[in-house]
């Protein structure tokens, strides 16, 4: 997107959002529900809340073609209380005709929702990883350094936090790459958002993620992340791999 554009679409925001952020808008909010959509990235298409796609370049070659409908996406956030007490995320599709006490923004700037869902689910709670997913669907956005900043936040729900982890095995280059490599080695961090954050490496193309796994199961101090690598490690068939293994074995 280029610079006007973006300028474009944020002077095209509904009138509900002008000098108000998402967050200040829900604070100010009774109960109910407040909708809100916005473009998909590339690749991002759907047909409901429960089947999200995001496909590759691969997928758009060949002789067939999904019915899969590319966006936009569309977020439901139930609040009470002032907070998010629930949130829904979908692709493509429509909103049905709102219940009573349902407040529509319409279509907003992707980037700006996708910062601000990734601030919600610092404080969300419990029910913050439909945030966390919405957030990383949207275009033009960059949410790797958001994830990894809420990965690391220990007063944050452990299922978000592991959400953010996997989403940030999902982000392309090699920054995310480092930023997951830098979890693995935090020995003050939760194990269980360690072991996401190998599996998550365990995701990415293999120039960038057998490297490191191969560190993981060589240095690190935890038997069991030793062990959680070396089992992707295994499920990776890289050469690298095998001859770590026969190393070991001899």
């Amino acid at each position: 997107m280029t610079r006007l554009s973006l300028l474009l679409g944020l002077l095209a925001l509904p009138s509900a959002l002008e000098g108000q952020t998402l967050a200040r808008r829900i604070a100010a909010a009774g109960d109910g529900t407040l909708r809100l959509s916005f473009a998909a990235r590339h690749g991002v298409c759907g047909s409901g809340e429960h089947s999200i796609t995001i496909m590759n370049d691969d997928d758009e070659r060949g002789e067939w073609e999904s019915d899969c409908r590319a966006g936009p996406v569309r977020v439901s956030l139930r609040l009470q209380g002032g907070r998010v007490a629930e949130a829904h995320t979908y692709v493509g599709g429509h909103w049905r005709a709102p219940a009573g006490g349902t407040t529509d923004l319409g279509t907003v700037s992707a980037p700006g929702a996708a910062a601000e869902l990734l601030q919600l689910a610092e404080r969300a709670g419990d029910d913050a990883e439909d945030l966390v997913t919405a957030a990383t669907l949207a275009d033009s956005a960059v949410v790797w350094p958001a994830l990894l900043r809420l990965a690391r936040r220990e007063d944050v729900a452990l299922e978000t936090r592991k959400q953010a982890v996997f989403w940030l095995g999902q982000a392309a280059g090699e920054a995310a790459a480092r930023g997951l490599d830098s979890l693995t080695e935090d020995e003050h961090g939760e194990l269980e958002v360690r072991k996401q954050a190998v599996f998550a490496l365990s995701q990415r193309p293999a120039n960038e993620g057998v490297p490191a796994l191969i560190r993981v199961a060589r240095t690190s101090p935890s038997g069991e992340l030793r062990k959680t690598a070396l089992f992707w490690l295994g499920q990776s068939e890289d050469p690298r791999a095998l001859a770590l293994f026969e190393e070991i074995l001899r």
